[in-house]
């Protein structure tokens, strides 16, 4: 499988933004009951490494953290991941995370699972995070001292328009 840099990822169209850029990363240990029968990670462990590593990035920002903000959070709307390597016991792995944009009420973040001793990509992901009220069960608007902090943490810059197709 080839590796293609995130910044050739069609879906993504920034102005001076290093898609390739990490300013957080997450480290995780393989554990046996992560593999498969055929001794490397199951597919579905690489969802849960992106969902620690996302945890991992808004509790160091000091964004959310459910025990002190039980009734705003974040709901999951989509997730992907491409597999390229497979990740086994012996690995070190990091994920790298990154928020690219901010929308209204939803944002991406993309990841990246490397070996954390050679730099090899095992697998690059995006999910897609909506803000949400569970006392009121609806979407609501990203908070403003979130916007704040992830625009000055990513260094966001304004979007370029892309003209569709």
């Amino acid at each position: 499988m080839t590796k293609e840099p995130l910044s050739q990822s069609p879906n993504i169209y920034r102005k001076g933004y290093n898609l390739d850029m990490f300013h957080y990363y997450k480290f995780i240990e393989v554990r046996f009951s992560d593999l498969d029968s055929f001794g490397h990670v199951n597919n579905a462990r690489y969802l849960t490494y992106m969902e620690q590593a996302r945890i991992g990035y808004f509790h160091h920002l000091g964004l959310w953290w459910p025990r002190h903000q039980p009734a705003i959070g974040l709901i999951l709307a989509d997730a992907q991941v491409t597999f390229q390597h497979p990740i086994l016991l012996e690995h070190k792995v990091k994920i790298g995370v990154r928020i690219s944009r901010l929308g209204n009420k939803s944002f991406p973040m993309h990841y990246r699972l490397e070996d954390a001793e050679t730099g090899d990509v095992f697998a690059t992901g995006t999910t897609i995070q909506v803000c949400f009220d569970y006392q009121n069960q609806r979407t609501i608007p990203i908070p403003e001292a979130w916007r704040q902090t992830i625009t000055a943490f990513e260094k966001l810059v304004e979007e370029v328009q892309t003209p569709r197709l």
